[in-house]
């Protein structure tokens, strides 16, 4: 059984509407989870200046089987690209930008990863009330074990 936390985040069009295709299309994906959802949250953007807020919506996933944490990124990234996200979530140089869908790893297994694609568990979930708060919400233990990472 894996234990995973993923966050949903969206800046532009009909943001609840965008966050909840993606939470459907994960379902769909891995029809054999238990998948639990805490209240949206709605934020300034972190890390960049826009006049758009952001929607974020904390997920926990138990998903029975073999799940590697590469699969489960492109599987996030393909369900980002099926809703419109072909836009990149950063500009040339490196700096944030609004973005339809953003669904990020936030821990998988309390598992520690560093490479050039995934890193876990998110480097900036501690930082980010609109992740870290909601995750407290789903799982207290796993929200304070990425509080003191």
């Amino acid at each position: 059984m894996h234990h995973i936390h993923l966050n949903i985040g969206s800046n532009q069009g009909d943001r609840i509407l965008l966050i909840d295709r993606a939470v459907a299309l994960i379902a769909r994906a891995f029809p054999e989870a238990t998948l639990a959802t805490a209240p949206d949250v709605e934020s300034l953007p972190w890390g960049y200046d826009s006049p758009h807020p952001f929607i974020n919506r904390a997920v926990m996933l138990d998903i029975p089987g073999d799940l590697d944490p590469l699969d489960l990124l492109a599987i996030t990234q393909y369900i980002e690209q099926q809703i419109g996200a072909a836009t990149p979530h950063r500009h040339p140089d490196g700096s944030y930008a609004d973005r339809l869908i953003d669904i990020d790893i936030i821990d998988f297994d309390g598992l520690c990863i560093d490479s050039p694609t995934l890193t876990l568990p998110h480097p900036h979930a501690a930082e980010r009330p609109f992740v870290i708060e909601p995750l407290a919400l789903l799982d207290p233990d796993t929200a304070r074990r990425l509080r003191n990472h």
